[in-house]
C-alpha cells in the first residue's frame, strides 16, 4: 500500500522518527515543522493522511485541523493527531476538531501502522468516488454537511446487558440508537440502513472479528462504518480488526464524550461518502437519459444494442428492431410552439412503454425519432407491435386546456441476420424501411427485406 504522509511537528526529531517508521512500510512522506505551512502542503499537493502534533508555534494542532476539515478541497483528508499530550479532556478537543483518531506519543508501532493503513484505504475509497462524481457536479461543503443535523441511526451489538445499557444511553443523547445481541446482529443489520455500527468485543454468542469480517463482506451492510468497542490490552485484536476493514475503535471504560466524538465522525464521512454514491449514480442515470422523455438516450442505445445484437446471433434467437419517426413534426413546433411539441414527444414516450415488455428497450434516438429493441421477437411480431403503437398515437393533448393535436408516425422494422450481424447494420436496414414508410405515403409500418414473414395488414408492407 501506498500513500503520501505529512508530518508535522516542530521538533526534527520527531519528525525524523515517524517518518523513519512510515519508510519502513513502503509510505512516502513530507514534513512540515508548524500549521501554516502543513495547510497550504494539505491545499497544494496530494496528500493521503495527515499525522499532526497539537502544540506547536503560531497555529496549534487543533486549529489545523479545524481549518482543514472546514475546507471543501481538504476536508476528506484523514488527521491522525500524534501529541504529548494525554489528558482524556485534550483527545476529546481532537476528536471534536474533526481528527479521525488521537494517538499519545510515544506512540505504539503496531497501533500507528495499523491506523494508518486503515485510514489510507478510507481515503482511496474516498479519492475514487470524488473522481467519479466529480464529471457530474463541483464537491462542495453544502453536500458534505447535508443532513448533518439529523440524529445517526446505530446499533450497539453487545451480550452483556449491563454494558450495552450504558454504552446505549450515552449514544442516545445524539443518535438513534437500537441494541442486538450477536446471535440477531446480522439480520438486524442488514436491514436497519444504519449510519454507525458498535460492536464490543465482548461476544459471548459469536467471534466479534468475524462478525465485522462478515458485515464488511455483503452488500447491504459493507459501506455501513464499524466501530470497535475494546479492552485497553487488546492491541492485537485491535490491529487485526482494522485490517478486516473496521474502520475505529475505542478502549473501555467508554467516556461519552469521545463516544459521540467518534460516531460524529463516523456518520459524517459515511454520509459524504453516501452523497457521492448518489452523485455518481445520478451522472450515470444523466449520461444515459433522455431529459424530456425519461426513455434510454441514443449514447444507451448505441453500447446496449450491439450486448443484444451479439447474444441474438451467439445463441440463435430473434431480435427486432423498430425505428419510429413522427410526421410532420415540424409542423407542431412552427404552428404550436416547442411547448407544445414537447408534450407530445413526452406522451408518445408514454405510449410506447405502455406497448412495450419489461425486457425491450425504447430509446429517444434524437428530434422526434425513437428507436424499440425487442428481444425474443421475430420480424412478424415486431410488426404487429410496431402496427399497434402506430394505432395507438392519435389525439394527443398538448395543454391544460385540452387541445388535441393528431399525430401520426412512420415506423421501419429490421431484425438479425443470424447468419451473422452487428447492431451498425441492423440500425441502418431498420432506418430503410423507415425511410420507404416516409416515402409510400407516411403514417404506416414497413419492414425491411430480411423480415421472415410480413402481417396481413395493409399498413404492413414490405
Amino acid at each position: 500500500m501506498t500513500a503520501r504522509i505529512l508530518v508535522v511537528d516542530d521538533v526534527p526529531a520527531n519528525v525524523k522518527l515517524l517518518e523513519a517508521r512510515l519508510r519502513a512500510e513502503y509510505f512516502e512522506t513530507v514534513a512540515a515543522t508548524n500549521g501554516q505551512d502543513a495547510l497550504e502542503i494539505c491545499e497544494s499537493g496530494r496528500i493521503d493522511l495527515v499525522l499532526l502534533d497539537v502544540m506547536m508555534p503560531g497555529i496549534d494542532g487543533f486549529e489545523v485541523c479545524r481549518r482543514l476539515k472546514a475546507n471543501p478541497s481538504t476536508m476528506h483528508i484523514p488527521v491522525v493527531i500524534v501529541t504529548a499530550l494525554d489528558d482524556q479532556n485534550d483527545r476529546i478537543a481532537g476528536l471534536d476538531a474533526g481528527a479521525d483518531d488521537f494517538l499519545t506519543k510515544p506512540a505504539n508501532d503496531l497501533q500507528l501502522i495499523s491506523r494508518v493503513k486503515s485510514l489510507v484505504r478510507l481515503k482511496s475509497l474516498t479519492d475514487e468516488l470524488r473522481l467519479r462524481a466529480s464529471t457530474a457536479r463541483t464537491i462542495g461543503l453544502e453536500d458534505h454537511r447535508r443532513g448533518v443535523d439529523q440524529p445517526a441511526r446505530v446499533l450497539l451489538v453487545d451480550d452483556r446487558e449491563s454494558s450495552r445499557n450504558r454504552v446505549a444511553a450515552m449514544a442516545s443523547t445524539e443518535a438513534v440508537v437500537d441494541v442486538v445481541g450477536s446471535h440477531g446482529a446480522t439480520a438486524k443489520a442488514a436491514t436497519g440502513d444504519y449510519e454507525c455500527i458498535i460492536i464490543s468485543t465482548n461476544l459471548e454468542g459469536s467471534d466479534p472479528l468475524r462478525l465485522c469480517s462478515h458485515l464488511k463482506a455483503v452488500d447491504q451492510t459493507r459501506h455501513a462504518p464499524i466501530l470497535l468497542i475494546a479492552d485497553p490490552v487488546d492491541d492485537d485484536r485491535v490491529a487485526r480488526a482494522l485490517e478486516l476493514g473496521v474502520n475505529d475503535y475505542l478502549t473501555r471504560p467508554v467516556v461519552q464524550q469521545e463516544l459521540l466524538a467518534r460516531i460524529r465522525t463516523q456518520v459524517r464521512r459515511k454520509r459524504y461518502n453516501d452523497q457521492l454514491r448518489s452523485s455518481v449514480a445520478r451522472s450515470i442515470e444523466m449520461a444515459v437519459t433522455d431529459g424530456l422523455t425519461g426513455l434510454h438516450n441514443r449514447r444507451y442505445l448505441d453500447t446496449h444494442l450491439d450486448t443484444l445484437v451479439e447474444r441474438s446471433v451467439a445463441h440463435g434467437r430473434p431480435l427486432s428492431v423498430v425505428m419510429l419517426d413522427l410526421d410532420h413534426f415540424k409542423r407542431i413546433n412552427d404552428t404550436l410552439g416547442h411547448d407544445a411539441g414537447d408534450q407530445v414527444l413526452r406522451e408518445v414516450a408514454k405510449r410506447l412503454r405502455r406497448n412495450l415488455r419489461g425486457l425491450d428497450l425504447a430509446c429517444r434516438y434524437g428530434g422526434e425519432e425513437f428507436v424499440l429493441a425487442m428481444p425474443e421477437t421475430p420480424a412478424r411480431s415486431a410488426g404487429l407491435v410496431a402496427e399497434r403503437i402506430r394505432t395507438q398515437l392519435g389525439n394527443i393533448p398538448v395543454d391544460a386546456a385540452g387541445t388535441l393535436v393528431p399525430v401520426s408516425a412512420s415506423l421501419g422494422v429490421a431484425t438479425v441476420d443470424l447468419a451473422g450481424d452487428d447492431s451498425a447494420a441492423l440500425l441502418k436496414r431498420a432506418d430503410a424501411a423507415l425511410y420507404r414508410a416516409k416515402h409510400g405515403g407516411r403514417n404506416r409500418v414497413i419492414l425491411d427485406e430480411h423480415a421472415d414473414a410480413v402481417a396481413a395488414s395493409g399498413k404492413i408492407a414490405v
